[in-house]
């Protein structure tokens, strides 16, 4: 497995443009690969995720089982002139190895949390649509409903560090959450776009089966990973 990191250069329009649509950004990450894994689930999968860490520092983080090549992705929306390879590939298959039970961490997701809506559509039966949660306090409930089959806990605060009676009891917040609409194809409108509900979240994390945790870090976590959502990096906690 490997992490890569790509700072992104917001000045130019082939960044913004690809910054706009998650469909046209996933083709690019794609193609960041000669063959891509399949995604079957019967192994680790590309995930990708965008970090829009300032107005003026905007990263991409790709996690994948083989090496990207993103000259493709320098001439596009990165610096070209600058005569560097312009990203950073880092090994990652020590590191998940090294993961134990017990250990702590700080981490970001970004992810598309929904849930499914039950309507009586007729005699037939019921009618399964999936919806967005849409405000941080059910957004972070869909997390803590996930945190034991992923193979990790979300650390909980001290009562006397809690700000409200409820809805504050884990070191987790919510942020830059994002309502997108996009087309598949640029031709075409109505049917083919897509929306997605995606929200970031950061906070510090107990690993409680390895094993499992693993694959969440490799196969992501919840819908939409090929639009952006998903991928979870972890940091050491200070």
């Amino acid at each position: 497995m490997y992490l890569t990191r790509f700072r992104i250069n917001t000045a130019r329009s082939d960044a913004r443009r690809l910054l706009g649509s998650p469909h046209l950004l996933h083709g690019a990450v794609n193609m960041s690969f000669p063959v891509p894994p399949p995604r079957d689930g019967s192994g680790p999968r590309v995930l990708w995720r965008v970090d829009h860490d300032t107005p003026t520092e905007t990263r991409l983080f790709i996690a994948s089982p083989t090496r990207p090549d993103l000259t493709h992705l320098v001439d596009q929306a990165g610096w070209p002139a600058a005569g560097e390879p312009g990203w950073a590939t880092f090994e990652y298959g020590q590191f998940l190895d090294a993961l134990a039970k017990g250990d702590t961490w700080g981490f970001r997701l970004t992810a598309n949390p929904v849930h499914n809506i039950h309507h009586q559509h007729s005699a037939e039966g019921e009618e399964t649509k999936r919806a967005a949660h849409r405000t941080p306090r059910h957004q972070m409930r869909w997390l803590i409903e996930r945190q034991e089959r992923a193979g990790f806990e979300v650390v909980r605060k001290p009562v006397e560090r809690q700000l409200v009676e409820r809805g504050d009891e884990h070191e987790l917040i919510v942020r830059d959450q994002r309502a997108l609409q996009f087309r598949r194809s640029p031709a075409r409108s109505g049917r083919d776009d897509v929306r997605i509900t995606r929200a970031t979240f950061d906070g510090r994390l107990r690993v409680t089966d390895p094993d499992v945790f693993r694959r969440t870090l490799t196969h992501g976590l919840g819908k939409a990973k090929a639009y952006g959502c998903g991928l979870m990096t972890l940091a050491p906690v200070r």
